[in-house]
């Protein structure tokens, strides 16, 4: 039964990140990078600066710019960053990493694009708080007619939350996680099904891990905001120091690790008839991983952009687009490498177990204490990105039924009780549910971006201009 629910599953997922879809989302980046004339490497540093800029008290908005970049962090630095890139090189070979290296390039002008974009059309409630994200920036963007558009974008939101990144690939990455360093033979079974055994070391993180979200997300956005602005800088900074002590210690091997890289995304390594065929295999889960990962296009991140207090939409766009590099060119790489360096991707290792051994491998630690390090960074990580897309997926759902709160209440519970259940899925078909989901969502903002190209190219020159002026725009 679940082989073909895996088979059904997987011919979706090929059909949703088929070559158009891939090239769309590429396209998108490329022409916008064009567009801005490369604002992602000319701004990069600016955009740092701004991050850390003290925040305008009178901008609009719930929360500082980098408690917006943390929250989008939250949601972005996950299971993608240790689980999806393994998943990822497994799947498409070591070439995945260089195809997520240039969604990474281009994704981070569609992010900038987007979450200025976000900012810019965002709307003030009845009750006073800030909604925005790409279901406001299509419908007051580009007009009341495309409304229906906004809609769909909202409903694969609340979809890609509930069934996907939010819920189910994270406390599944993190059950495993748990279960692999405390009881990795299955000695302690607390129950069997579908011929599968479940550890008792996979119900009680589960069960602890509902409980956790649960306190948080209750509490709401700002509650959300305050634990992700200390988890979020202390868990990134602990795994890049890991990671970067495999780099260290194994240093020798690195270049190896990049030709590997390069050749398996050109095909290089092939037999022959099978060049074209592995090229297509690498991108598609090296840019269907990347996605995951930093949500260039995606249209999730600008949701948190619209509640940051800033009264520049371009400035935001400049801190939001961080982002991006932070998950995929810092995070992500370190991982790919890891896992390039050991060899642990054509072991026949799956989901964790492939950064885990990575870890134990590479790291002149005892096994025990670097699965250890991969177990608490994978629970911070996991933990951070199912608070983030709670906020996001309830945003959706808050334009979906026109500010009704009652029933965005009611969707707390229902995306609880998914993390609850989130553990007993299988690793093969929640990664595919998830790059399904991602697919259908990134569309409608992709489409939203083209058409609103116009916009972003005017509202950066205009910033520009008044910069130059020494005029600053209030709102």
């Amino acid at each position: 039964m679940l082989e073909n629910i895996n088979t059904v599953l997987g011919k979706i997922n090929d059909f949703v990140w088929g070559v158009p879809l891939i090239v769309l989302i590429l396209a998108a980046g490329i022409f916008l990078t064009i567009r801005l004339k490369g604002i992602q490497v000319t701004k990069l540093g600016k955009g740092f600066k701004l991050m850390f800029a003290k925040v305008e008290q009178d901008g609009h908005g719930e929360i500082s710019s980098f408690g917006a970049l943390c929250t989008a962090l939250s949601a972005t630095i996950g299971t993608g960053n240790i689980v999806g890139v393994a998943t990822a090189i497994v799947t498409g070979g070591p070439g995945a990493l260089f195809w997520m290296w240039i969604a990474a390039l281009f994704g981070t002008a569609t992010k900038f694009s987007e979450c200025m974009l976000a900012v810019k059309y965002r709307t003030i409630a009845e009750d006073g708080h800030v909604v925005g994200g790409p279901f406001y920036y299509i419908e007051n963007g580009m007009g009341k007619n495309w409304k229906w558009l906004a809609k769909i974008f909202a409903f694969f939101g609340v979809c890609v939350g509930l069934f996907s990144i939010g819920t189910f690939t994270q406390v599944n990455g993190i059950s495993s996680a748990v279960k692999n360093f405390f009881d990795p033979d299955t000695k302690h079974v607390a129950f069997k099904l579908f011929g599968i055994e479940y550890s008792w070391t996979i119900v009680i993180s589960g069960i602890i891990l509902t409980i956790c979200v649960g306190l948080v997300i209750i509490g709401g956005l700002k509650r959300i905001t305050n634990v992700a602005q200390v988890v979020v800088p202390f868990m990134a900074i602990l795994y890049v120091i890991t990671a970067l002590l495999v780099i260290i210690f194994n240093i020798d091997k690195v270049p190896g690790a990049f030709k590997e890289i390069i050749e398996g995304a050109f095909g290089l390594k092939a037999a022959a008839g099978g060049t074209l065929g592995a090229i297509i295999v690498a991108m598609q889960k090296g840019i269907a991983r990347g996605i995951f990962s930093n949500e260039a296009g995606l249209g999730s991140a600008p949701i948190a952009a619209a509640a940051a207090k800033s009264n520049e939409p371009v400035e935001q766009g400049l801190v939001s687009m961080l982002g991006t590099f932070i998950d995929t060119i810092v995070i992500c790489t370190l991982t790919g490498l890891t896992i390039v360096i050991a060899g642990s991707w054509n072991i026949g290792l799956e989901g964790v177990a492939v950064t885990t051994h990575a870890f134990q491998t590479c790291l002149p630690f005892p096994s025990v204490v670097a699965s250890l390090l991969l177990m608490v960074c994978l629970v911070f990580f996991a933990f951070t990105t199912m608070l983030g897309w709670d906020y996001y997926s309830e945003k959706c759902l808050e334009y979906l039924t026109n500010g009704k709160m009652k029933v965005v209440k009611f969707y707390r519970w229902l995306y609880i009780a998914c993390i609850f259940i989130g553990p007993y899925m299988t690793v093969k078909a929640v990664w595919t549910i998830a790059d399904i989901f991602n697919g259908l969502m990134a569309l409608p903002n992709i489409i939203a971006l083209f058409a609103l190209n116009g916009v972003v190219v005017a509202e950066v020159k205009s910033y520009v201009d008044r910069k130059k002026q020494g005029q600053f725009l209030k709102n």
